[in-house]
C-alpha cells in the first residue's frame, strides 16, 4: 500500500531532540487513546543522506497527557487535524521553535528535497529476486559457532576480526555478548577466542598458543582447502600465486602459510609482467570470493606469462560466489537498477555490483533499506535484488516491504541453482545447546 507522508511541526519533549531534528513516530498519544504507526527506514534513511538527525522510533504526543517512562513521546504536536488516516502513513515532524533557526531553516530545506524525491520515486515496481542469495554454509556455520560458543561458554566471548564481513551480524552477535576485536594482544590470556571465517595465518595461531588462549575455529572449510593447496605447492617447491586482492583478511591468511614462497596477483597486467625464480615451477591459487570472469582473466595472463603454471586440482572459488554471480547474470538485463545487499567490506557483495555494472545495469550496494537512494529508484519500475554471501536474507525482505510504501510492488524470484551444502561444526561445540538446555533444567529443578 503507498503511503503518505504526513509533516507537522513539533516541538521537544526530550533533551535528546534539537531544534532541527527529525522525528519519525511509530506511536501516537491522541486524547482517544494510543495509535501505533510505521516508520518507513528508506525515508529515515533518505533523510539522514540530506544531514539532517533523524530519530525513529520513538513517540508522539497529540492533544492528551503525555505518558511517561519507557513510552514517553520525544515530541508534541499541535495539530491532531493533520495526522495520519491509515496505518501506511508516516508521521514526519520537524522539531522547530517559534522563532526559527538556521538550523531549523536548513532542515526544512533539505525536507523539501527529500519529500521531492519520495514524490518522484513513486510508482509500480516489478522486483526480481535474486537466487541462490544471502547466507551460504560457510557464513551459517561461522555465526552458529559464535552463537555456541556464547551457550557454552558466556559472555564475553571474542572474536578476532569480524566473524564475517556485514556489520548487521556483527552488531547483533556483538549485543549478544561477543566482543570483537582486531588483534589478539586485546584478548585477556586463558579466555576462548574465535577465528573468522576468512582464516588466520600461522603466525596468529601460533600468537593465540603462546597466550594460552582456546581458539575456536570458525575459518570457512573452503578457505581452510586454499591454505592447504598454499602449504602443498609451496612445500614442492613452486613459486605460489594468489590471486586476490591486498589487504583483504582471506588473502592475509594464505599469505601467511608460505610467506617466502607465494606472491599476490591482483590483476592480469601484473600477471603479465611477474618475474620469479623458476618459471617452470609456478602454481596459482584464487582467493574464494572473486569474479569469476576476473579471476580467468588472471589465470589465463599467468598461463601466457609461465606455459606450464599449474592451477588447483579444483576450484577455488567457492560454490556460493560463482551461484550468487550466475543469479545476478540471469536478472541484470532484465532490470532498470540492481540493489546488491551487502557491506562494502563484503568482497563478495562487491564483486556483484561489479558484474552488474560490466553488463552495463546500474547497482548500488546496500548495506540495508537505509542506504537506498530515491534518486536511484526514480524511474526504475524494473528492480533486481540480491545479497552477498554474508548479508541476512532479512534485509532483502525488508527492502521490498519499503518499496511496497512508494506503490504495488509484484515479486518474481529467479532461481539459478540449489544450494545444500553444510558444513560441520568444531567438535568441541557440538553439544553446546545441549549443555545449556540441560544445566537450564538444572537450575529450573534446584529452585523448585
Amino acid at each position: 500500500m503507498t503511503a503518505a507522508i504526513v509533516t507537522v511541526a513539533a516541538r521537544p519533549l526530550s533533551t535528546a531532540v534539537r531544534h532541527g531534528d527529525v522525528v519519525l513516530a511509530d506511536r501516537l498519544h491522541l486524547a482517544s487513546g494510543a495509535r501505533e504507526g510505521r516508520v518507513h527506514r528508506l525515508l529515515a534513511g533518505a533523510l539522514r543522506a540530506q544531514g539532517l538527525t533523524v530519530h525513529t522510533g520513538g513517540a508522539a504526543v497529540a492533544g492528551a497527557e503525555a505518558p511517561r517512562g519507557a513510552d514517553a513521546p520525544l515530541v508534541e504536536v499541535a495539530a491532531p487535524a493533520q495526522l495520519p488516516e491509515a496505518d501506511g502513513d508516516a508521521l514526519l515532524c520537524l522539531v522547530r521553535d517559534d522563532a526559527g533557526s538556521a538550523a531549523v531553516d536548513r532542515a526544512e530545506e533539505a525536507l523539501a528535497r527529500v519529500l521531492g524525491a519520495w514524490e518522484a520515486a513513486k510508482g509500480d515496481r516489478e522486483v526480481a529476486l535474486a537466487a541462490p542469495r544471502s547466507f551460504c554454509a560457510g557464513v551459517d556455520r561461522a555465526i552458529e559457532i559464535v552463537e555456541r560458543a556464547l551457550d557454552r561458554y558466556g559472555a564475553p566471548v571474542y572474536v578476532r576480526k569480524q566473524i564475517v564481513h556485514n556489520r548487521h551480524v556483527v552488531e547483533d552477535l556483538a549485543r549478544r555478548g561477543a566482543v570483537f576485536v582486531e588483534e589478539l594482544d586485546e584478548v585477556p590470556e586463558g579466555e576462548p577466542v574465535v577465528f573468522s571465517a576468512h582464516g588466520v595465518a600461522p603466525a596468529v595461531r601460533d600468537a593465540a598458543a603462546g597466550r594460552g588462549l582456546r581458539v575456536i575455529d570458525a575459518t570457512c572449510p573452503l578457505v581452510t582447502k586454499v591454505h592447504a593447496e598454499a602449504k602443498r605447492f609451496a612445500g614442492r617447491g613452486d613459486t605460489v600465486v594468489l590471486i586476490g586482492h591486498a589487504g583483504h583478511e582471506e588473502v592475509e591468511g594464505t599469505l601467511g602459510e608460505a610467506p617466502d614462497r607465494t606472491v599476490l596477483v591482483q590483476d592480469a597486467a601484473e600477471a603479465a609482467r611477474l618475474e620469479v625464480e623458476d618459471p617452470e615451477a609456478v602454481s596459482f591459487l584464487m582467493q574464494t570470493t572473486l569474479a569469476m570472469s576476473e579471476a580467468t582473466e588472471v589465470a589465463q595472463a599467468l598461463a601466457g606469462r609461465f606455459p606450464s603454471v599449474k592451477a588447483p586440482r579444483s576450484e577455488d572459488i567457492c560454490y556460493a560466489s560463482t551461484n550468487r554471480q550466475r543469479a545476478v547474470e540471469e536478472i541484470a538485463g532484465r532490470v532498470d537498477l540492481l540493489l546488491v545487499v551487502g557491506s562494502p567490506n563484503s568482497s563478495n557483495s562487491v564483486r556483484l555490483k561489479e558484474l552488474a555494472e560490466r553488463m552495463g545495469t546500474p547497482a548500488q550496494l546496500v548495506d540495508d533499506v537505509s542506504y537506498v537512494g530515491l534518486e536511484q529508484l526514480r524511474g526504475a519500475r524494473r528492480i533486481g535484488l540480491t545479497a552477498g554471501a554474508s548479508a541476512p536474507d532479512t534485509l532483502v525482505q525488508e527492502i521490498v516491504a519499503n518499496l511496497r510504501a512508494l506503490g504495488p510492488v509484484t515479486v518474481t524470484e529467479h532461481q539459478v541453482a540449489t544450494e545444500n551444502v553444510t558444513f560441520q561444526l568444531p567438535k568441541e561445540l557440538r553439544s553446546a545447546r545441549k549443555d545449556r538446555a540441560r544445566k537450564d533444567l538444572e537450575k529450573t529443578v534446584d529452585s523448585c
